[in-house]
């Protein structure tokens, strides 16, 4: 079954469309999980083999691996069935979204302002062209065609779809585990403002504001829709996050402002000149002791060539053209380059906080820790990998 969102702006939706939703989430499962291990076998047994036969050696690099596997039927036919099922997660969303829409707004009027958030936006502010003009993740129309809450809605409910139950009871688990590893990594460490970047509805922005109730939380995307909506969804769970709508490459707050300087899931959608920005931006804003955390998958210099392969996928199919040039960099030189000191440099993996017992979470982040081929990949063996730098 898709996740049931737990919030006041969760969409009704009819018999045909909850089984439309099933359908593509139960999909969706099976691709990343049942079909990547097939396709995976396929590499090992036959086309890693024929490449050694040709090369006398096998695949060093992951452009090698994408190469060979391109004629082969099983990455063919699993790339077909992985693409048209992430356009079939939009379409199974939007209809319901479209009828919904009145009584979202409603619904974002009647809760603003019950749980202290508040709501800024910049009509006068530039859309990047990597948001204006990209459908990113092939989601119709973009994130930010205007103000209204439906993109952020569309972004919401089809994640919901998207995700197959791996994150959470509310699309929440990334900010629960990254906050939560914080918390019990670091039991001194009390931020008092916190600063999620590129957080499109907010859902990982209020996961750090249920970890860290006293905390005076902000979200800023560019998205006037994500930020709309999420300022809604926030104030219906009864969490207190301040949204504006902002570029997080040119971020409009004060020297040594921040305790923590969070994102999610973001890096991989920028260049890297924005990226170097949006990295400098954070070193400037943050106050000495708070840190910088990342979470994003891992870097290819991390991996087996086959797994950059696999994790890459998105950036030749799923209209995230920056997503390889981003995982291809080094997370210790950008930091480095934006002002952070190489020795208070860190990664880590962390389970899922959602599925487990607080104890055995915190005995999970405490244990040695390994990157592999399923760090930040939706299966059933999940971990989240997170870097960043404290700023002394």
């Amino acid at each position: 079954m898709p996740l049931e969102l737990n919030h006041q702006l969760k969409i009704p939706v009819d018999r045909d469309a909850a089984a439309r939703q099933d359908f593509v989430s139960q999909l969706r499962g099976y691709i990343l999980n049942d079909m990547a291990v097939a396709m995976r076998k396929a590499y090992e047994h036959n086309v890693a083999p024929e490449f050694e036969r040709k090369h006398g050696r096998a695949p060093a690099t992951q452009d090698e691996v994408h190469d060979a596997m391109r004629s082969n039927t099983q990455f063919k036919f699993y790339s077909s069935v992985r693409y048209n099922a992430q356009e079939m997660v939009w379409r199974s969303v939007i209809p319901c979204v479209e009828r919904a829409l009145p009584g979202i707004e409603a619904a974002i009027e009647r809760v603003s302002g019950s749980s202290g958030g508040t709501l800024q936006l910049d009509p006068s502010m530039a859309i990047p062209q990597n948001v204006a003009d990209l459908p990113v993740h092939l989601m119709p129309g973009g994130y930010a065609p205007s103000a209204s809450p439906a993109a952020g809605a569309v972004y919401d409910n089809g994640l919901a779809v998207f995700s197959a139950g791996f994150m959470g009871k509310n699309l929440d688990d990334i900010g629960l585990s990254m906050s939560n590893y914080v918390k019990f990594r670091h039991p001194d460490f009390k931020p008092e403002r916190i600063l999620d970047c590129g957080a499109t509805v907010g859902h990982n922005a209020a996961a750090w504001a249920a970890t860290f109730p006293e905390a005076e939380v902000h979200a800023i995307d560019v998205s006037a829709s994500a930020v709309t909506y999420g300022h809604g969804r926030a104030e219906s769970l009864g969490l207190r996050v301040h949204f504006k709508q902002m570029n997080a490459t040119s971020l409009d707050y004060p020297d040594h402002s921040f305790d923590v300087v969070f994102t999610s899931m973001f890096l991989h959608e920028l260049a890297v000149r924005d990226i170097e920005k949006f990295m400098a931006e954070a070193h400037r804003v943050l106050r000495p002791g708070g840190m910088l955390i990342n979470m994003e998958l891992p870097p290819n210099q991390e991996l087996q060539p086959y797994d950059q392969f696999y994790l890459d996928w998105d950036s030749y199919y799923n209209m995230e053209p920056y997503y390889r040039t981003y995982r291809d960099q080094d997370p210790l030189a950008l930091l480095s380059q934006a002002g952070f000191s190489t020795d208070d440099y860190f990664q880590f993996v962390v389970p899922q906080y959602s599925y487990m017992n607080e104890s055995d979470f915190v005995a999970a982040i405490d244990a040695p820790q390994r990157i592999d081929g399923d760090t930040g990949r939706l299966s059933a063996s999940l971990q989240w990998f997170g870097f960043g730098a404290w700023k002394r």
